[in-house]
């Protein structure tokens, strides 16, 4: 399967804007469309679904922790039950908002803290797992890929739901397979480095780490950003690059 592009889109909330949706959505493959928790709004939801439409863009959920002050970056303590509950009434709300539109959510991205609580913590990713597979449909689960794929490949399988593995073009990876550290110096790619990031996993699977090491991670989707002009423009360059 070609690498796949997707980007977090829909993240506006009342009269604050946020992004650049019309001018990224024709160079992507996928939406990560945010459900109202960390951002978005019923507006902004059903503008970005109408966009994504189209374009014929893939429709997938993007759930977050309720903390749209701290745009759904900051952890917060919920027990599984809770979690699985947050995440269905976000991607209850895509899913019924796109279906009115004649679109079908194909998948789900957690966002944020949420996402990277679920990449460290195995009982908050369990609980995320387990809300996918008890979806009342079968819908895809967005992991980040690292050197655990297959763990969290087998962890999906045991509960039947399957999985979309993402890497990122625009960020720095640890020697130890995570993304290094926003705090520390060179967290985010130039243009230049970002560009020859996604070239080196569309053609080999495989990032080159801090540390100089190639670390193979076979991501089926890369995720892009484009919050800014700039952005947008390096997304055309890396839709380019991929269709090459």
């Amino acid at each position: 399967m070609p690498l796949l592009l997707n980007c977090d889109l829909g993240e506006s909330f009342g009269a604050w804007t946020m992004g650049m949706d019309e001018a990224v959505m024709p160079h992507i493959d996928q939406a990560n469309i945010a459900c109202g928790f960390h951002a978005g709004d019923h507006l902004v939801m059903q503008r970005t679904l109408k966009l994504a439409g189209e374009h014929g863009v893939m429709i997938g959920a993007h759930p977050g922790y309720p903390d749209l002050v701290g745009f759904g970056r900051r952890s917060m303590s919920h027990p599984p039950e809770e979690i699985m509950s947050l995440m269905h009434y976000q991607v209850s709300a895509l899913d019924g908002m796109a279906k009115s539109q004649g679109l079908e959510m194909q998948y789900v991205k957690p966002h944020g803290a949420l996402y990277n609580d679920m990449m460290a913590d195995a009982v908050v990713r369990r609980a995320v797992m387990e809300s996918v597979a008890s979806f009342y449909r079968p819908v895809k689960l967005m992991l980040l890929a690292t050197p655990w794929a297959e763990e969290h490949r087998a962890e999906a399988e045991r509960l039947g739901i399957e999985l979309w593995f993402e890497a990122f073009a625009d960020r720095c990876y640890d020697d130890d397979g995570r993304l290094l550290s926003r705090a520390k110096s060179g967290a985010v790619h130039s243009r230049k480095k970002m560009l020859a990031q996604a070239s080196q996993l569309k053609n080999e699977g495989a990032v080159t780490t801090v540390g100089g090491h190639k670390l193979i991670l076979n991501a089926d989707t890369l995720c892009v950003h484009g919050d800014n002009s700039e952005g947008v423009k390096a997304i055309s360059d890396i839709r380019k690059l991929i269709d090459e």
